[in-house]
């Protein structure tokens, strides 16, 4: 039998840390013995294990080994990280490590150090003077940067439950579309008003609004707008509420052809018909805007007097707008690259202590990709397939909505004053 020794500590038990380690270790043919367990005696306290593992073949202990990893298991006598040179630019070692978005550490010189900026399916660069590890997308790499290859001297620290019992307390729930919404919907509100009071306290003393929880992040789509949510979403951002916009080409064009025309994708918003020659409005609304020069020009000229953008622009809303193949136009604040994107995404994130996805399935799978689990997220999609989708590729953070997103937007503003 080829064994190891690894060891848990933390909120193992309470949140289910522990379940979930016994749990892989056994459905991948392994054998466990608790050698030492130490239990916390209240929440507050933390618990310790020391596990010996077990298995058949050194092949299927290192599989029950990068198993049980993600769950904060860490070999017992750790080793230094290991590092080897990028061969080229944008290329990474064969055996690089691919991060998860849960807290993680390498160790470097026998000393623990936390590895910044943290979001999944990147690799880790290390500076080795001063001493500092970052993940780096693969896009990104130079030749010779030093690279985190194997797991040894890798740990990380799995996601515990938080204090708060609320909606985000049990993440991962199933998403059904028959669940009832409004306790969801008043602990997301709840959180909102906290998040804004962080951000106004900071600004009041000066300080730069990047610490932890300080803003909202929103992510849009189109649907947004044809389906009547824009005046809830506006409000929202006019109160205060959101600080961050991450949307593509279409939700800011149907937006202003909104102010323009009253009208979403040549849809009379207020007639609820179509209207004649109602499809060309969308383009000569983008035609007008580049014109323009930019969305801010439009806003300030007083091109565009309300909605969505307008709303950003007064507010000063950090807005990233990614655009895709099909985009018209496109606007000319739209960024077309998409590793540019990337960037201006990640660039905004810092702060962020909750995120809310709305009726937009790339954007949102994009933007949980770079989120870290430790962020709060919601996501909202009248397709149960979004919301599932976006936790199964990894943002387990997440608590899905089935509905549509302007019932969705009214509700919550409502929840935080909203008076039609």
């Amino acid at each position: 039998m080829a064994t190891e020794t690894v060891t848990l500590e933390g909120h193992i038990i309470d949140s289910l840390i522990l379940a979930k380690v016994l749990d892989a270790i056994l459905q991948r043919s392994g054998a466990f013995t608790i050698n030492k367990m130490q239990v916390g005696a209240t929440r507050e306290d933390a618990s310790s294990a020391t596990i010996a593992v077990q298995a058949d073949s050194p092949q299927r202990l290192a599989a029950i080994l990068h198993a049980i990893q993600p769950h904060g298991a860490v070999v017992e006598h750790a080793a230094d990280c290991t590092l080897e040179p990028a061969p080229k630019d944008g290329v990474l070692p064969d055996a690089f490590y691919a991060t998860s978005h849960l807290r993680t550490q390498i160790r470097l010189n026998h000393q623990w150090l936390d590895v910044e900026a943290i979001e999944m399916d990147v690799a880790i660069r290390v500076t080795p003077d001063p001493p500092a590890a970052r993940t780096v997308p693969m896009a990104e790499v130079k030749a010779g940067d030093l690279i985190v290859t194997g797991r040894t001297g890798v740990r990380v620290f799995p996601l515990e439950r938080p204090k708060e019992r609320d909606a985000f307390a049990f993440m991962a729930a199933d998403v059904s579309s028959e669940r009832p919404h409004h306790a969801m919907i008043t602990d997301v509100a709840r959180r909102m008003w906290l998040i804004r009071d962080n951000w106004q306290k900071a600004h009041t003393s000066g300080e730069a609004a990047c610490g932890p929880g300080t803003k909202v992040l929103f992510v849009g789509g189109p649907a947004i707008i044809h389906a009547g949510g824009r005046e809830a979403l506006s409000w929202l951002i006019d109160s205060g509420f959101i600080h961050v916009l991450f949307c593509g080409n279409a939700l800011a064009a149907h937006d202003m052809e909104a102010s323009l025309f009253g009208t979403s994708l040549g849809y009379g918003l207020r007639a609820g018909c179509a209207v004649p020659h109602g499809h060309e409005h969308h383009l000569r609304t983008i035609n007008r805007v580049r014109n323009a020069g930019s969305l801010t020009h439009a806003v300030e000229s007083g091109l565009i007097r309300d909605g969505v953008i307008a709303s950003c622009v007064h507010k000063h809303v950090d807005m990233v707008l990614a655009g895709s193949i099909r985009d018209d136009g496109p606007l000319p604040d739209v960024i077309t690259d998409t590793r540019h994107a990337q960037t201006a995404m990640r660039a905004a994130l810092p702060g962020v202590g909750l995120a809310v996805l709305v009726a937009t399935t790339l954007h949102a799978i994009a933007t949980g990709n770079c989120l870290p689990a430790k962020v709060p997220t919601v996501c909202v999609d009248i397709n149960p397939a979004v919301p599932t989708k976006l936790s199964d590729r990894g943002s387990f953070q997440s608590i899905g909505l089935v509905m549509d997103a302007a019932s969705f937007l009214r509700q919550l503003a409502q929840a935080l004053g909203w008076e039609r």
